[in-house]
């Protein structure tokens, strides 16, 4: 069916559409064999709060950006290679239900459908678009994952050090490694995660201690508010407070 639909006139006019939804800021989404499997609008859970993302799934790329005038107009446009992404449930709590996680090597976050029938089948599409991807690529799926970020509002004071409060002097960072929300302090030595980004990027002093050892890992030490690192939900740059 994707087959056949990758050169139709309708299937380029619905990606013609979506390109200039995102005006000249984003990227050309028309490419020879691409087709727009679905659309929606989906809660992503961002870094200060969950927030509105029209999303677009394409047979070998996934993408969403801030919605400006629904159905006319977004910005800050995402594009996600399908072939790094893992997706895994969430369990629903409190009002944030149907929800799932997105996986990939430099970014991870969660987003929530408005049904259970509307998660099912966003779920059900991504994972065959990327087993299809897999299957004629003949590679392996991923591995690696960056984490999922403790969102701002779960963390009260710093989750390695459990000292610093956290105040508008005080603020807070998020280690690149394992998602914990951390102090200045416990976070002032940067490492080089390839898969994340060309630079060194903040890293927590657990997570340095670990990584320069060589073992890569970021369990160990406790967390504070009952869970593991890398099954938590936020993405947002640590240096801004915007969105995404």
């Amino acid at each position: 069916m994707v087959d056949r639909l990758a050169n139709s006139e309708a299937n380029n006019k619905r990606i013609g559409v979506v390109e200039g939804c995102f005006g000249t800021a984003g990227q050309p989404l028309a490419i020879p064999g691409r087709v727009l499997i679905g659309e929606g609008v989906l809660t992503k859970l961002c870094r200060k709060k969950p927030k509105a993302r029209q999303f677009f799934l394409f047979n070998d790329i996934l993408v969403y950006g801030n919605i400006v005038i629904q159905k006319k107009k977004y910005n800050k446009q995402h594009i996600i290679p399908l072939e790094s992404v893992t997706i895994d449930t969430v369990a629903d709590e409190g009002d944030l239900r149907n929800g799932w996680l997105i996986k990939t090597p430099t970014k991870s976050f969660a987003v929530y459908a408005a049904t259970a029938t509307e998660k099912s089948e966003w779920m059900s599409h991504i994972g065959k678009c990327v087993t299809d991807l897999l299957s004629k690529s003949g590679k392996a799926p991923s591995g690696e994952h960056a984490a999922v970020w403790v969102p701002d509002s779960e963390a009260t004071i710093c989750m390695r050090c459990l000292k610093v409060k956290f105040t508008p002097v005080s603020r807070r960072h998020h280690c690149r490694k394992c998602g914990f929300v951390v102090c200045g302090p416990c976070s002032d030595k940067k490492f080089l995660l390839p898969s994340q980004s060309s630079k060194p990027v903040r890293v927590c002093e657990f997570c340095y201690e670990q990584l320069s050892l060589g073992t890569g890992l970021h369990t160990g030490r406790p967390d504070p508010y009952g869970r593991s690192p890398g099954n938590n939900v936020s993405d947002d740059d640590d240096e801004d407070d915007s969105s995404d």
